[in-house]
């Protein structure tokens, strides 16, 4: 015999909810754990996929090209390159050098004739040229002789750079012609009497000297001063 009281009321038991039930009957959460497996795998292959494009090649090491970092334009490359100046070597040979006095000073011909032929010329008899009192030397030439204008300008530079000319017809020496010599130096005052050393050293600057008569107006003018303080003393 029951004890329930059968006045009491009657409690509904709950019922039971089943699972939500997907297309075809199958369950919802199934569902989309496949459809968030699908998505996971998708994604991880893109990534590995940019991972892999973006990576350096296995062919060049990674390393960059190289036509990335040099610079072939021709405007790019800088060029440096330093002057020198060399002068050519003296030509000695292949005319005869003649020295003629325009000087007016005695034996200055001979004398510079010496000093040529220390240097390697091949020089004639000095003579004595129908100008006189020329005060700069000059070196000429005759171009009927081949080697005779090289010659002469080497002379030229030997004498400290004097002027190089064709040498006119007849010739300023005595008798008008130079007995087949190629070159004739005119000897002037202003290298007459040096030596070649003299002459093709560099030229120094030359300092002026003190006007002597400045300093003594200047002691002169503080004597009278010193005098006349003593006086006012």
């Amino acid at each position: 015999m029951s004890n329930e009281d059968p006045d009491a009321p009657v409690t509904p038991t709950p019922a039971r909810r089943s699972p939500r039930q997907g297309v075809g009957g199958s369950p919802m959460g199934s569902t989309i754990s496949i459809v968030l497996a699908v998505v996971a795998v998708i994604v991880g292959f893109l990534i590995l996929q940019n991972i892999t494009d973006d990576g350096p090649s296995a062919g060049d090491g990674g390393s960059t090209p190289v036509d990335s970092v040099v610079d072939s334009t021709p405007d790019s490359v800088v060029e440096t390159s330093s002057t020198t100046t060399t002068e050519p070597p003296l030509v000695t040979e292949g005319a005869t050098v003649l020295v003629a006095n325009a000087s007016g000073v005695p034996g200055s011909a001979g004398r510079m004739t010496t000093e040529l032929a220390t240097v390697g010329f091949t020089m004639g008899e000095a003579t004595n040229s129908t100008q006189s009192g020329l005060t700069a030397s000059i070196v000429q030439y005759d171009p009927t002789i081949a080697a005779a204008q090289a010659v002469a300008e080497s002379v030229a530079r030997s004498m400290g750079g004097l002027t190089v000319e064709v040498v006119p017809t007849p010739a300023p020496v005595d008798g008008g012609s130079l007995n087949g010599a190629g070159v004739l130096v005119l000897l002037g005052t202003d290298e007459a009497d040096k030596t070649i050393a003299q002459l093709s050293a560099p030229t120094a600057s030359v300092t002026p000297a003190p006007d002597p008569s400045a300093g003594t107006t200047d002691t002169t003018l503080a004597d009278t001063t010193a005098t006349l303080s003593l006086i006012h003393i």
